[in-house]
């Protein structure tokens, strides 16, 4: 679990670094889709074990 959150941290600071540095809205949209990608992913996958 620990490092399904560091990989999720690391994916959002890295895209809002390269490509949304000044869009606000922009940005939030964008990390509110990643946390969704990776939670859809720990619910399919990481919950099995």
């Amino acid at each position: 679990m620990a490092l399904v959150v560091l990989a999720l941290v690391a994916v959002v600071v890295t895209v809002d670094v390269l490509f949304f540095r000044n869009h606000f809205w922009e940005r939030l949209a964008v990390n509110v889709g990643i946390v969704l990608v990776f939670g859809a992913f720990y619910l399919r996958f990481a919950r099995r074990s």
